[in-house]
């Protein structure tokens, strides 16, 4: 008899864990084995990625991993945001609460508090990930459960300790073209500098720069980011034009160990382009406590509009990722930090906020952006006619909520007839879970095989334009977007 509740799966020992070999591909036979061609011939690709989380540190030192609960289940806010909705601690999942209390929660009760809730993850693509990363990447046989918690975290432990499962090895083992980290504009990038120095590595690994703390003028810690990055470029950010030299120097420092791109979060994409006076009237006012707080909003567009322009004349693609009410919960942020599950969607517009950044810069050949939106409303009303007639805009792929397969087909239904498949970036994973890379791209080629079979099966597409396709979204396409 099928269980009725996550209470009794959870009694069920060693229930066996095999992702399907034609998971998300489309039921219908002879759709599906067109799919299945299209899959295979994209399956074992290099890996582009070209935005994500995972740090430098982490392939630099090359140290194993401790245990699974560290790898996967604390770092993921995919994973802890939703345990949290069903009343687990974030705390209990493994992150440090700056209030105090009894401190973190250890590995293994972490990964049995996980186990426990593994029926929860049903019907997400997080569980998709998850199988992916367990049976795929670690050689995982049962699923995740009560009854098996302690054994499997046995099991991984020691796994983990082996040479095989190292960063490095699993780095080549996912065979990872180019993976790009998110920085501080005042990191030092001591870790990317130690990896293109040692002869032992192989891979390519290249920053990005993420400058959202020195933008936006309406955060109360902006004064003192201003001294970070005084401190790190060596000039004087008391002024409107020294912060935009700092940043102007800081980019260049970014360009000169591989960067290709900036990234920003701002919750909107309007821009500001104000003169030299008047940005310096804005900045003084912001900096001295005096200013309103619409004329910091400005301010910030207007340091958004200054990267625009930078990148219009250093190359850098601008990569917008707006759309996100950020740290949605105080409290959660007070105690655990950003970027910790709490991040919710906004409705979001773009042509009448672009239109003062594209009149000035869309169609110079230097200037490119990629776009990303949490607002699917948009993207057939906004983003596709906009990637559809300026050359410097991509469509970014679906990311955060929007990263799950049914997500993935209405972007592509939505965005494919105005601007077609080579207006967009192609797939970015958008992790801090190392080892859900490669599940995350797999996720990503089996949607664009089943979306392209059904274009081929109503012959909209021929086998071979949809081969072509499908191989140039997986590789060309986010190199091309990204400048890589």
């Amino acid at each position: 008899m099928a269980a009725t509740s996550g209470t009794h799966r959870d009694r069920e020992h060693a229930v066996p864990l095999a992702p399907h070999p034609d998971r998300l591909l489309p039921p219908e036979p002879s759709q599906r084995n067109i799919a299945r061609r299209l899959y295979d011939s994209v399956r074992d690709l290099p890996l582009i990625s070209p935005h994500g989380h995972v740090e430098a540190r982490l392939l630099a030192d090359d140290e194993p991993f401790s245990d699974p609960a560290s790898l996967l289940v604390t770092p993921d806010h995919y994973v802890t945001r939703l345990l949290h909705a069903h009343g687990v601690g974030l705390a209990d999942l493994g992150l440090r609460d700056s209030a105090g209390g009894t401190g973190p929660a250890q590995p293994r009760d972490v990964w049995r508090t996980f186990c426990e809730h593994w029926h929860l993850f049903l019907g997400t693509a997080s569980r998709g990930w998850l199988e992916a990363e367990l049976h795929d990447v670690l050689g995982v046989t049962v699923q995740p459960s009560a009854d098996t918690a302690d054994e499997l975290f046995d099991e991984l432990t020691t796994r983990l300790r082996k040479p095989e499962f190292r960063p490095r090895a699993l780095y080549d083992s996912f065979t990872i073209a180019v993976l790009a980290t998110t920085d501080d504009p005042a990191d030092d990038l001591a870790h990317h500098r130690a990896l293109a120095e040692d002869p032992s590595w192989s891979g390519r690994v290249v920053p990005t720069f993420r400058p959202d703390r020195y933008l936006d003028a309406t955060a109360s810690g902006w004064t003192a980011a201003l001294d970070d990055l005084a401190a790190a470029s060596g000039i004087d950010t008391g002024d409107y034009d020294g912060l935009v030299r700092a940043l102007e120097n800081r980019r260049e420092h970014f360009r000169t160990h591989g960067a290709t791109a900036t990234d920003h979060s701002a919750p909107d994409a309007r821009m500001a382009f104000l003169d030299a006076a008047q940005a310096q009237r804005l900045f003084d006012a912001v900096r001295s406590g005096t200013a309103s707080a619409d004329d910091a909003r400005l301010l910030s567009q207007q340091l958004l509009g200054e990267m625009a322009r930078m990148s219009s004349e250093d190359g850098m693609v601008m990569a917008l990722h707006t759309g996100s009410r950020r740290n949605h919960h105080p409290d959660t942020l007070r105690r655990f930090g950003p970027d910790t599950g709490h991040d919710i969607p906004l409705q979001a517009e773009f042509t009448r906020a672009l239109q003062p950044m594209l009149e000035r810069f869309g169609t110079n050949p230097r200037f490119q952006t990629v776009l990303f939106t949490l607002d699917e409303t948009v993207f057939s009303r906004e983003l596709a006619p906009l990637a559809g007639f300026y050359p410097s805009v991509y469509l970014g792929a679906p990311w955060w909520f929007l990263d799950a397969p049914r997500a993935m087909y209405r972007f592509r239904d939505a965005v494919t007839e105005t601007a077609g498949f080579y207006r967009n970036a192609g797939f970015i994973d958008d992790t801090r879970g190392f080892c859900s890379i490669p599940a995350r791209h797999d996720t990503a080629r089996r949607v664009d095989a089943a979306h392209l079979a059904g274009l081929v099966a109503e012959h909209v597409l021929s086998e071979d334009d949809a081969a072509l396709v499908i191989h140039d979204l997986h590789d060309r396409q986010p190199r091309k977007a990204f400048r890589l």
